[in-house]
């Protein structure tokens, strides 16, 4: 039997993957979305910033999303996870783990990345409830209490510096960094301290931070500690041939303004593609890779 067959096929189903998914659909363009239910933000309850879904739980607006997709005949969302792709005919062969393989003109990579938490007892299960990565998207839950940053490369200094709008910040080496005189100066500067001693783990209630305790028995009083943790891309983006770019927490796909990476006929949105997560960045992203992953279609010269 022939692979069934779609104009696009848009590998994951977050936030970045339903807005291109939708383009294509009011184009009444065929359209699969595989989603392999690993959405970034899966341990946050509330999505913040997001304008007209503030402190909605990220994981119903994304259902909300799913059944809007839905409505359009010609589009399909499908359980399973994405494992290979391969030139097929002037298109794309897609392997699925659970599924029979299918093909399509244009892929659109929206699988955002893998965080890479730092091996801290107690951090990995606060990851989206007081372990946090954006002062924008969770920082005005925490205001004027303490909070920390644990640096994980010197752009920890940055990050302490703009967390401290949000209340009074302490910078925690985690045994791997320390500033030099110029920055001790500009951190005093902004009443930021700096602890050296690495952080042993993290105390207080299922999801909840009391305090910090560090390597030598000491507990300092913490709310929320931000971390920024590197990020993994997705291996399909590599196996494909995809260029990447530096990011500053990892690669990231390299991209046009139109969302098409340097392998023709494969765009890239959200996370994966952007050197600062934001679920509104994201959902641009894929409101723009559908729509010129449509428009190749219709002008394969220009594409």
């Amino acid at each position: 039997m022939s692979p069934e067959r779609h104009d696009v096929v848009v590998v994951g189903g977050s936030f970045a993957g339903l807005a291109a998914a939708l383009q294509l659909a009011r184009a009444r363009r065929r359209v699969l979305v595989v989603d392999a239910g690993l959405r970034r933000n899966r341990f946050s309850e509330a999505a913040h910033g997001f304008l007209g879904q503030d402190g909605r739980p990220p994981g119903e607006i994304v259902a909300d999303a799913r059944g809007q997709l839905l409505a359009y005949p010609t589009a399909t969302i499908r359980e399973d996870t994405v494992v290979d792709a391969a030139d097929a005919a002037g298109g794309w062969r897609v392997t699925l783990a659970d599924g029979p393989a299918v093909e399509a003109a244009r892929l659109i990579l929206a699988t955002g990345v893998v965080d890479v938490l730092p091996e801290v007892p107690g951090l990995a299960e606060r990851w989206g409830k007081a372990v946090l990565h954006c002062p924008y998207c969770h920082g005005y839950e925490f205001a004027d209490r303490a909070l920390g940053v644990l640096a994980t490369s010197p752009l920890a200094i940055h990050q302490a510096m703009l967390v401290r709008e949000w209340g009074p910040t302490t910078l925690f080496g985690g045994g791997a960094f320390v500033p030099d005189e110029e920055q001790r100066a500009a951190l005093a500067a902004r009443g930021i301290p700096f602890e050296p001693v690495p952080v042993a783990a993290l105390e207080g209630p299922a999801g909840a931070i009391e305090a910090v305790r560090l390597a030598d028995g000491r507990r300092v009083p913490l709310a929320a500690l931000y971390i920024a943790p590197r990020s993994l891309p997705p291996p399909l983006a590599e196996r494909l041939g995809c260029a990447f770019d530096d990011g500053p927490f990892g690669p990231v796909i390299r991209a046009d303004e139109r969302r098409q990476t340097t392998v023709p006929g494969v765009y890239a949105a959200g996370d994966a593609a952007r050197p600062m997560p934001s679920v509104s960045g994201a959902v641009a992203d894929g409101v723009t890779a559908g729509v010129f992953a449509h428009q190749s279609m219709v002008f394969p010269a220009a594409a």
